[in-house]
């Protein structure tokens, strides 16, 4: 096999690299493993650091309206310092885990329209750093994120898009500087009293939180909902009738729903999504430009 990409930074003749992942497809928590292959130039080089960053494109409020960003969220060392004579091969091994809020990219084979995920190698020779391109990488729904969206598509509600929106939801521990809305056109029976729905999960170990906020039609605030729902429930209840409970308990004029008994509501939290509150957070590198490593992903959409 051949190395795909020539180190750029480090001038005419310098190490080379590939990175190779076992499987690009994942889950929120779940693993991601591979190795990165070197192959030195036509001389030897003192490596600082070789690095993997998740890469992905955030929707961002800005003084001029929206934009948006693409950055790291999330760093994994693969190598410190170390010499690559001329000409070697080298292969070095990874294996990471997952932030359990990374969100959601393809469900049933299919890419959400709006989502973009990849690997980014990094390798760090003196003062320069290449930042190479992205391997593409497909994040699955965890079981029970999987019957929610299951429950969305029973009930009849079409989906519209997807993004991820710079900032913190009120009320909900994130370890991520964005969450993701799944939009949603509603169905004949809901239409009479919303425009849409967006679902955000914020997922940990142990439950996923879910955030229901509703485009009221003809004006006036959005509704909102908020349920804890422990993993382990995945399979235990009839989630098309929970879900159309929580749609009719944070909407009243659709009716009276059944509620969820594991769940807690939080309903008129009041802006749910907390502003950008002066730069970006630590660990997300917006202002890096590149668009020229998310071609790729946009070709599609």
């Amino acid at each position: 096999m051949g190395f795909k990409r020539m180190l750029g930074a480090f001038g005419v003749g310098g190490p080379s690299v590939d990175t190779v992942l076992t499987s690009s497809d994942t889950v929120p928590g779940g693993a991601l493993s591979g190795h990165v292959d070197l192959v030195g130039g036509n001389h030897d080089v003192e490596i600082e650091h070789v690095t993997l960053g998740l890469v992905t494109r955030v929707e961002v409020e800005g003084g001029s309206g929206e934009y948006a960003a693409r950055g790291e969220f999330h760093r994994v060392g693969v190598s410190g310092p170390m010499r690559l004579a001329e000409g070697q091969r080298m292969s070095l091994p990874f294996e990471f885990l997952m932030p359990w809020e990374t969100p959601i990219t393809t469900v049933y084979g299919q890419r959400l329209h709006g989502m973009t995920m990849g690997v980014r190698t990094e390798v760090a020779v003196a003062k320069a750093v290449d930042k190479g391109d992205l391997d593409p990488v497909s994040v699955h729904p965890l079981p029970l994120q999987e019957r929610i969206l299951e429950a969305f598509a029973r009930l009849g509600f079409g989906f519209k898009h997807a993004d991820l929106e710079y900032g913190q939801i009120v009320g909900v521990h994130q370890t991520l500087p964005f969450y993701q809305e799944i939009e949603y056109y509603p169905p004949a029976q809901y239409a009479h009293s919303m425009n849409e729905v967006e679902l955000t999960f914020v997922t940990n170990p142990h439950a996923v939180e879910v955030v229901l906020e509703f485009d009221k039609r003809g004006g006036g605030h959005d509704s909102y909902g908020r349920y804890t729902v422990p993993h382990a429930d995945a399979d235990a209840v009839d989630w098309a009738e929970v879900v159309d409970g929580w749609i009719r308990e944070s909407m009243p004029a659709v009716g009276h729903g059944h509620g969820y008994s594991h769940g807690h509501h939080g309903a008129g939290m009041g802006g749910v999504a907390a502003g950008v509150v002066g730069g970006l957070a630590a660990g997300y590198v917006a202002g890096e430009v590149m668009d020229e490593v998310f071609d790729a992903f946009e070709d599609d959409d």
